[in-house]
């Protein structure tokens, strides 16, 4: 007989927010007001499908005003509810305060199936849906800025930028109202892979500190570890990229169709060009399949990148799961029992809200650009190639040695907007690891580092609400 709890989402990201509360100093109505969704936006329009009106429902939710403008992304799927929206607005907020970037949080989502429909038929219904967002004011530079989510991409992104610019002619700062967008719109160069490498950087610097891993029971660093990824989308795939470069070994990766799982390594290029050409990544060359992707969960690896959708690790099967490292790449992936059950087996768990943070890191990165109307790098790039050639010349002519030409190139080159954009993602990352894991110190009392990652961010948006006045 199943153990498992039922949750719904919402319902779980404010079982966790309770558990960390305790452990702060707020009064209990400040609380409640970082909790609850200060607006939310359901709506239905009508678009003509073929030769019919199809009525499509929507929501936009924005759950805190400490901060504007509001931020989060849009997904399109069948599973798109309100309670979803709802939770993944609150994890928006709480996610942004810890990564010190000054957004509250927002999400919306449309309840369709996009490979039921033409590129036409998306493009009408994302018109429309930002024409109702506009006529709320849920859009705009400085009020609600949407993004990529499940199901959306930059193809979507400059629909929803065009259409606000059409009813928004003049406004200077509009390439500001959406994030994700092609560089050619106004996007930022590194935008597509920001939360994969946001995720690997994270559990990088976790690696990086022995107590940590000593009782994990694992060595420092990522070189070796065996990593299991669930999910080959966007965030999945650049993960998995970025571990396998770091040194680590993708033993495992799991798609709705199955999964596959090799001891010895899998190429995640390889497996996607294998899955283009017969539309399955099973029966890939030297791999073991895994006729249902939740079995993939429970192999034998060091680290557990979820990075599907949520609730994939529950009360039923976490006791099964032999990682010593989750990473949550996916939103919610692990209920509050699984929690409780990964606590008590000693399983460190790198909270979502935090750790996937990089995409809406990077989109800050690409408002700021769109804002200052001005590329990263393009100011000071060829002063810092310049500067450092004569740095060069001067040491070539003390030391009478060349420098070889990969060399000359590696110490000559100057940042470009990539460049900064991973080190600003690198850097950002890194410090709220580390404030995560201080906190997590500070109290012996706090369980696990979600508790600590929530304790974190109700500091930063209780003090935000203070500073503003609200509470007198």
């Amino acid at each position: 007989m199943s153990t498992q709890t039922e949750y719904s989402f919402f319902d779980a990201v404010s079982a966790s927010f309770d558990k960390a509360a305790k452990f702060t100093a707020w009064d209990p109505g400040i609380l409640e007001q970082i909790k609850q969704c200060n607006s939310v936006y359901r709506m239905f329009f009508p678009v003509r499908i073929g030769d019919k009106i199809e009525v499509i429902k929507a929501y936009r939710v924005q759950h805190s005003h400490h901060k504007t403008p509001c931020k989060g992304g849009i997904r399109f799927a069948t599973s798109v509810n309100l309670d979803e929206v709802m939770a993944l607005a609150a994890l928006m907020t709480y996610k942004c305060a810890i990564v010190n970037v000054p957004f509250g949080g927002a999400k919306g989502g449309i309840n369709i199936d996009p490979k039921k429909y033409t590129p036409y038929e998306l493009e009408k219904i994302t018109r429309r849906y930002t024409h109702e967002l506009i006529k709320k004011n849920f859009i705009g530079p400085g009020t609600d800025v949407p993004a990529p989510d499940y199901g959306t991409g930059e193809r979507e992104m400059s629909w929803i930028l065009d259409t606000y610019m059409s009813m928004r002619p003049g406004e200077i700062d509009g390439l500001g109202c959406v994030t994700g967008k092609p560089v050619s719109q106004g996007g930022v160069r590194g935008r597509r892979e920001a939360t994969g490498l946001g995720v690997f950087y994270g559990i990088k610097e976790i690696c990086s500190m022995p107590d940590l891993m000593q009782k994990a029971g694992l060595d420092t660093g990522i070189k070796g570890k065996r990593v299991i990824v669930q999910g080959l989308g966007n965030v999945g795939y650049h993960a998995a990229k970025f571990f396998r470069e770091g040194g680590a070994i993708i033993v495992g990766l799991a798609e709705f169709e199955g999964a596959i799982y090799n001891p010895t390594g899998l190429n995640e290029e390889e497996v996607v060009k294998h899955r283009k050409k017969e539309g399955t990544i099973l029966n890939f060359p030297g791999a073991e399949n895994i006729l249902y992707s939740a079995d993939a969960l429970e192999r034998e690896c060091d680290i557990l990148i979820p990075a599907a959708l949520e609730n994939v690790i529950n009360g039923e099967n976490a006791s099964r799961i032999k990682a010593k490292i989750i990473g949550e790449a996916a939103n919610g992936p692990l209920t509050p029992d699984a929690d409780e059950i990964f606590i008590k087996k000693g399983v460190l768990v790198v909270p979502d809200m935090y750790l996937n943070a990089g995409g809406v890191t990077v989109s800050y990165f690409e408002w700021l650009k769109n804002l200052s109307h001005v590329r990263y790098g393009r100011m000071e790039k060829r002063f810092t190639e310049n500067q450092n050639s004569i740095i060069l010349e001067q040491i070539e002519q003390l030391t009478g040695k060349q420098v070889r030409a990969a060399e000359r190139q590696l110490i000559m080159h100057g940042a470009d907007e990539a460049d900064l954009v991973y080190s600003g993602l690198e850097e950002t990352m890194i410090g709220a690891t580390r404030e995560i894991i201080d906190v997590w110190k500070s109290n012996p009392e706090i369980p696990d580092m979600r508790t600590a990652a929530y304790v974190v961010a109700i500091n930063k948006v209780g003090t935000s609400y203070s500073e503003l006045g609200i509470f007198p």
